[in-house]
């Protein structure tokens, strides 16, 4: 933080109080504005590169790379018409210097496929709606290699999720009121914390040798509900370059006026870095929202029998957020008898790797078996967060769960129903390395802000199971419990 920089507080505000006071949304329908625009050839492809694989929660029909070599970059640059891809790059679970390189490799190589195809492209860096992440660190290294954009434009609002942003504060609602950022969990995360609700504080805090306070501006609310598209495009052509936009937000349609303004701006020579959260990536590419999909539609539609169905579903835990702990205290409650539950103690996986072995292989032997006998399994991380001396050393500990959990999944032999991962890290390790996908679809929500994948190479493993990325902070306490609920199978 910079010195004597002391970051605003705001009090938490009753939802339909902060909304009350707000101008009415925007009237014009702006999506077949965005739509024609991303069909046109001047409009380049919009690369998401997405720090953990939650960042695909509002989006469907669209793919997701978790491998960047120059052949599989040249294949989907080539392949891809309009639109875009995203690639995990799971650079959240990585100390800044390691994700700083990650970016630049990947960078370098997007660099090299597009030359080869020919194609030009846009750099979008999907993070964190509650503000966990690499920044700025992500976005210096993008600029390394990609050159000095015109403007930053930091985005986190997610609907879905409940993240607001309101005068430049970002919020996140818990039931009927909007508590400022700072002062949720996720603020106190041991890695990744801060102090400042208010964006611009945020920017000052996490990068305040870089930028001062007239680096900084928004588009409002008021920009976007009353000026609307050519409102946004005037404000981002007129900031100097180099500075840092905060975006404001409050139901969706927002994030699509300023995605065509944003649109509009680039289309006269401008060039913006995206920090985002969801919601502007699926704005962006013009992708409206579907309703969550059913078991039945996974398996080829309503009249399908799915009594041939015999295994269970499997549930991995590993996030430590409280709204985490919450849910799956909830679902062991709604399930009762018809969950077997596998319970991995921390402190075990990270005292000695006899000790770690042992745990591992019994949790092994007995979720196979119950998978096989028709049970659904939830194999969960003990819930008391043991966390490190720095925030280095917390991911570290981070990794070794992590890794522990990856063996279980490496190690599941009979074939799930289902599988759902509990929390960023956790899905993002056990699709790429449990599942080995390099590739997958992004088919649709199993619940809303819950992305949905299936991958049907046949290098990977369970080729063509259901894949749920349950993001650790979305939903309810009872959206888990309904999920599994909806997705069970009477045996």
């Amino acid at each position: 933080m910079a010195p004597m920089f002391t970051p605003r507080q705001y009090d938490n505000v009753p939802i339909q109080t902060a909304l009350s006071s707000l101008p009415q949304p925007y009237q014009q329908d702006v999506l077949p504005e965005i739509r024609s625009r991303i069909a046109s050839p001047a409009t380049p492809l919009l690369i998401v590169l997405d720090d953990d694989p939650t960042g695909t929660q509002t989006c469907h029909n669209i793919a997701v790379l978790t491998q960047w070599t120059v052949p599989l970059l040249q294949n989907e640059l080539g392949s891809t018409t309009a639109g875009g891809f995203f690639i995990l790059t799971n650079s959240r679970a990585l100390p800044p210097s390691e994700a700083k390189s990650l970016i630049s490799e990947i960078c370098q190589n997007l660099a090299k496929a597009a030359k080869l195809v020919g194609k030009e492209y846009q750099i979008v860096l999907r993070g964190d709606s509650t503000l966990r992440g690499h920044f700025p660190e992500e976005p210096e290294a993008v600029e390394t290699l990609l050159g000095i954009f015109d403007a930053w434009i930091l985005a986190p609002f997610f609907y879905q999720g409940g993240r607001y942003t309101i005068d430049d504060v970002h919020y996140v609602r818990e039931g009927d009121v909007l508590v400022s950022a700072s002062q949720t969990p996720f603020a106190q995360d041991a890695t990744f914390g801060y102090k400042s609700s208010n964006l611009r504080d945020y920017v000052l805090e996490k990068a305040g040798s870089r930028f001062k306070d007239e680096d900084l501006c928004s588009i409002t609310l008021e920009d976007i509900r009353l000026g609307g598209p050519g409102r946004v495009a005037e404000k981002l052509i007129g900031v100097k370059k180099g500075s840092v936009i905060v975006v404001n937000a409050a139901e969706e349609s927002d994030m699509f006026v300023f995605a065509a303004g944003a649109l509009s701006a680039e289309q006269k020579g401008k060039r913006y870095l995206y920090r985002t959260g969801a919601a502007f990536v699926s704005a962006r590419l013009g992708i409206t929202s579907i309703p969550p999909l059913s078991l039945e539609s996974l398996y080829h539609g309503p009249t399908q029998d799915l009594s041939a169905l015999k295994n269970g579903g499997l549930i991995i835990a590993g996030s430590y957020v409280p709204k985490t702990t919450a849910q799956l205290q909830r679902l062991r409650e709604a399930r009762g008898p018809e969950l077997h539950v596998i319970e991995l103690d921390v402190a075990s996986l990270i005292n000695t790797d006899k000790e770690a072995n042992h745990v591992l292989d019994l949790c092994i032997r007995n979720a196979n078996q119950r998978l096989k006998d028709g049970k659904d399994v939830l194999i969960m991380t003990s819930r008391k967060l043991i966390v490190g001396h720095d925030a280095l050393s917390s991911l570290s500990i981070g990794g070794v769960v992590a890794a522990a959990l990856v063996k279980v999944v490496q190690n599941i032999t009979v074939e799930p129903r289902y599988i759902i991962a509990k929390g960023g890290i956790t899905s993002s390790d056990a699709a790429t390395k449990g599942l080995r996908m390099q590739r997958a679809m992004i088919i649709g929500q199993a619940a809303p802000g819950v992305p949905l994948w299936r991958c049907k190479e046949p290098t990977s493993r369970h080729t063509g199971v259901p894949y749920v990325v349950f993001p650790g902070n979305v939903g309810d306490e009872d959206t888990l419990a309904k999920l599994v609920g909806r997705w069970a199978i009477q045996n």
